[in-house]
């Protein structure tokens, strides 16, 4: 390679994608860099279900926590998820503490490609796709560092926009449909946000392109109605719910969100948006529209309550997702500036008329600056340890099935039914029950109310303080069976 070859190759987008290839990597990877099990408990409830319905070899089968509720497409409306990654990993064989860790990594490093994909013909590839890759995670809003239908999603929104924007034959609309029909299989509140986002567009090429518009509205729309019944069904209810005020208390505010994004990437979007409205287009017009739509939805919902809750809570990861792309046309702003070359001394005009650049490089270093870092302080949670991986593992390889009902703490039973496919008497997930203080009670007590076992169909207990109870055998440290 000669030297104009090889200026060529670093002035050329396939090095900047490579590096943000690993920037998106390590900030996905980064709850996962001291911890080799899935983070959030969602992703132990994903791992579990998965499992249940490769054992059952069906989309219908039975609940893994409890043991008897049967779960089909009607009533696990992530199926196509499970399905995705029980499948996947019967034929790649990689193990799933593997793919839990590591897939997270993969998927941003698939939805900056995507955003790039979708940029690149506006102006704005790499840049959109570095603010791609800075999205954070939270426990709270999920995001792309945890392997949820969420983190998936946002893959095909941009691609959406791209097919949309860039073609207009049967083809478009097939693959529209698929997109869609994907995302209503994995995770209808991605596919929901997909058909706001693009709702602009459709709208503003009603006059301009009729046809267009009519192709793209029933790609988008039949998939809510012919092959997916259930979600047909849920329809009416859902609207009925959005006329009614819900509850606020726990959902997460605008200002906090802006924060934990960054102040900077926010101001650049506002920049992006100014810009796009000045260069005009429909394609331009519609990326701040699709942005501003999925705002106003969003806004709505968290200042008088009406609205889809699952909507808004997965909808400000997406609404991220969008700030980023309109961010990257702030930061291709920016490094487009350029002032007169009025001295002639070389310094000079190096410097004036790479302005831009230059300002678009301090940008850069000052965003990763403060944002690498907030990335790496924020707190995740640990439902289990070594300790009880260990154990647990210890139980599904030894324990035969006469043995298929265990209480243990409520935090750490998600993981238990994951890792050992055995039932529970409760487990924590979104908020703490009756049965989850029950738990507490029995374990703190030791464990010596034997009719509550027998009662309760429990037949083993897994604790890590002492039970006390004649009628528990250990069979191994910290785990107890009942006699018969």
């Amino acid at each position: 390679m000669n030297g104009q070859a090889f200026w060529n190759f670093i002035k050329s987008d396939y090095l900047k994608l490579v590096l943000l290839s690993v920037l998106a990597f390590y900030i996905a990877f980064i709850p996962h860099i001291n911890y080799p099990y899935p983070v959030h408990v969602d992703e132990w409830v994903h791992l579990a279900f998965s499992q249940a319905m490769m054992k059952s070899g069906s989309v219908t089968f039975i609940n893994p926590f409890n043991g008897r509720d049967i779960l089909n497409l009607g009533s696990n409306l992530e199926s196509g998820f499970h399905l995705f990654l029980g499948v996947f990993q019967q034929i790649s064989g990689v193990s799933w503490l593997v793919i839990f860790r590591y897939f997270p990594s993969l998927l941003l490093m698939l939805t900056a490609l995507s955003v790039y994909t979708m940029a690149r013909k506006e102006g704005f590839g790499w840049e959109a796709a570095f603010f791609t890759c800075l999205i954070p995670t939270t426990v709270g809003i999920l995001g792309p560092a945890f392997l949820v239908p969420v983190a998936t999603g946002l893959i095909f929104v941009p691609l959406s926009l791209f097919v949309a924007f860039n073609f207009k034959n049967a083809g478009a609309y097939v693959v529209l449909f698929v997109f869609t029909s994907f995302l209503l299989s994995i995770h209808a509140p991605s596919a929901i946000v997909s058909v706001l986002v693009l709702a602009p567009y459709v709208i503003m090429n009603l006059r301009r392109n009729f046809r267009h518009s009519l192709g793209t509205t029933l790609a988008l729309a039949v998939p809510f109605l012919a092959p997916f019944p259930w979600i047909f069904k849920l329809l009416l209810p859902t609207a009925k719910s959005m006329l009614t005020p819900q509850p606020l208390s726990f959902f997460v505010q605008f200002p906090a969100l802006i924060k934990t994004y960054g102040y900077l990437p926010t101001a650049l979007c506002l920049v992006g948006a100014f810009l796009l409205a000045v260069k005009g287009g429909i394609r331009k017009y519609a990326l701040i529209l699709g942005l501003l739509t999925l705002l106003i939805v969003l806004v709505i919902f968290f200042n008088f309550g009406y609205g889809v809750s699952i909507v808004y809570e997965r909808g400000l990861v997406f609404a991220m997702l969008m700030v980023s792309i309109v961010a990257g046309a702030g930061l291709a702003g920016v490094k487009r500036l350029a002032l007169s070359r009025f001295n002639s001394q070389r310094v000079v005009s190096l410097l004036t008329g790479n302005l831009g650049k230059l300002l678009c490089l301090i940008l850069i270093i000052l965003i990763l600056a403060v944002a690498i870092p907030d990335r790496q302080r924020t707190t995740y949670y640990h439902t289990i340890d070594d300790q009880d991986y260990q154990a647990f593992v210890w139980i599904k390889e030894n324990l035969t099935e006469q043995y298929q009902k265990a209480i243990l703490d409520p935090w750490k039973a998600t993981a238990f039914t994951a890792i050992t496919g055995k039932a529970v008497y409760t487990r924590l997930h979104a908020y703490p029950t009756p049965d989850d203080e029950k738990a507490r009670e029995f374990l703190e007590e030791g464990c010596i109310d034997t009719d509550f076992l027998k009662n309760n169909g429990i037949s083993m207990v897994y604790n890590l303080g002492i039970c006390r109870n004649p009628d528990l055998v250990e069979v191994r440290k910290n785990v107890y069976l009942l006699k018969k």
